[in-house]
């Protein structure tokens, strides 16, 4: 099994890898257009700079996996407790269970960030993720129809999310 730990410079190549392949072959990611490495370069040091985890999955070397969560909606003071996460996997790994250890690691990382909330937008027709995501025991609260457009096809998207803490925990 490999071993998931904080992602370096170095790994963004493998992360760009994997994210591209995600762009060109599924609806996991709503544009048509490939990254550059420069883009990922930008999107990683923004969530360094943000204090934002970004995790690997790794094995002898190879970036098998990666996952992240940022802020949700933006700066909006009313939504700093709630986060949204991303996760993908090299196509050759998946459902050897590499996103669970993923995504399993990122709760702890957002709890200690104070965080209450973990929000993950699905493609409504990937009906493997929205299994994954509720083995996790992300629920199911939102959908919107048609918001979305690739391959030719309108896309609906839901909203799945996981309390980190118990629900209705205080905050300042």
């Amino acid at each position: 099994m490999p071993s998931v730990r904080e992602a370096r410079e170095a790994d963004l190549p493998g992360i760009l890898a994997i994210y591209n392949e995600v762009i060109a072959t599924s609806t996991a990611v709503y544009t048509s257009q490939p990254s550059t490495l420069e883009e990922r370069h930008a999107w990683f040091s923004a969530r360094v700079t943000q204090d934002f985890p970004v995790l690997v999955a790794a094995e002898d070397g190879d970036v098998l996996g990666f996952a992240s969560f940022g802020e949700w909606r933006g700066a909006w003071p009313g939504y700093r407790y709630t986060v949204e996460h991303s996760v993908h996997v090299r196509h050759d790994v998946r459902g050897q269970g590499i996103g669970r250890l993923l995504v399993e690691a990122l709760f702890p990382l957002a709890l200690a960030l104070g965080k209450h909330v973990m929000i993950g937008g699905i493609d409504a027709d990937n009906h493997a993720s929205i299994r994954f995501h509720a083995r996790l025991g992300f629920e199911r609260v939102a959908s919107f129809r048609e918001v979305g457009h690739k391959f030719g096809r309108w896309l609906d998207l839901i909203f799945m999310q996981r309390f980190l803490d118990p629900p209705g925990s205080a905050r300042e």
